[in-house]
């Protein structure tokens, strides 16, 4: 079940003692469409930006005391928000934690620093290791809790340690990579945790190379990726052994449409916002997607884009 339901006295009280720590920082009905890559959905009854801990502070506060559900947004490219929005908190680390640093052959960046810049840093210090990131639209911090990847590489290969604070609670703690549970596309990572930095260990190369493997990245984006449409990036994990555009593309399902979502006629495992598109409209497509895939194949395709909101209303 995907029910969150709204709890009024709740978000009154969680709203009062964000307020009493972040004053008009703190948003209501605050549209999230726009934070997104699909740039659909309905607003966030309470939303926030935080610059320091203390904000986060007073964010788990309100969070433990009222039980509000939360959610921590990135930069939205593997987000869809319901029609209906988020009855509860939603968190987008701000420019205080928008910073990199460099220690020997060490990069340490803030959760809301975007992933290409990340890269684009450690080319101006000689590192490699993390040219693949220079295609991916995510930020450091959701970087780093699903794990993303390109070119065959991902975030767990270059990640040291991940600092997190705990909104439950209320504290911050260093996790060794080692102990982040790294999987395919995901993580073991607190699921009460927002990623604040992460430490990632890379090697001494040569400027040259890494600039020729990150425009190679970008290049093979451009070429591969519908870049003009708005997107949510990949929409499916691939399964074992096998690509789940490679599977959709097969059935001839490359431009099939419910309202205003389609499948991308550039790539089979991107779906598009049309003019007028919502996110029912996604859902019932990723849903129709499954189910074709699964009649032919036997697998079901596991989602990569993070659902926020409720969607049990969403038809078959």
């Amino acid at each position: 079940m995907n029910v969150i339901t709204r709890d009024p006295a709740g978000l009154a009280r969680a709203e009062v003692i964000l307020r009493a720590a972040c004053g008009d920082r703190v948003r209501t009905s605050f549209a999230l469409g726009p934070l997104t890559t699909f740039r659909i959905g309905g607003p966030a009854a309470l939303f926030l930006e935080p610059e320091s801990e203390a904000d986060l502070r007073a964010a788990g506060q309100a969070v433990r005391e009222t039980g509000i559900p939360f959610v921590v947004l990135g930069k939205g490219s593997n987000v869809l928000v319901s029609d209906e929005g988020f009855p509860g908190l939603v968190l987008r680390l701000g420019k205080g934690y928008r910073w990199a640093a460099r220690d020997g052959s060490t990069i340490t960046a803030g959760g809301s620093m975007p992933l290409p810049r990340v890269a684009g840093v450690a080319l101006a210090h000689a590192l490699g290791g993390i040219e693949f990131g220079v295609a991916i639209p995510a930020t450091l911090g959701g970087a780093v809790r699903m794990n993303a990847g390109a070119h065959g590489h991902s975030l767990h290969e270059v990640v040291d340690r991940v600092e997190m604070f705990l909104l439950g609670a209320g504290e911050s703690r260093t996790i060794p990579a080692a102990e982040a549970g790294f999987v395919y596309r995901n993580s073991a990572l607190p699921a009460d945790g927002v990623v604040v930095a992460a430490a990632l260990s890379l090697a001494p190369a040569d400027p040259s190379s890494i600039r020729a493997a990150m425009d190679e990245a970008r290049e093979w984006r451009r070429r591969t990726q519908p870049l003009a449409e708005r997107n949510c990036g990949s929409v499916f994990k691939n399964p074992a052994g096998d690509h789940a555009a490679r599977m959709v593309e097969s059935l001839g399902l490359k431009g099939t449409a419910v309202g205003g979502a389609q499948v991308s006629s550039k790539h089979a495992n991107f779906i598009v916002a049309r003019p007028g598109a919502r996110a029912a409209d996604v859902v019932a497509l990723i849903r129709a997607v499954q189910g074709r895939v699964a009649d032919r194949f036997g697998v079901r395709l596991e989602p990569e884009v993070h659902l926020v909101g409720n969607f049990d209303e969403t038809p078959e």
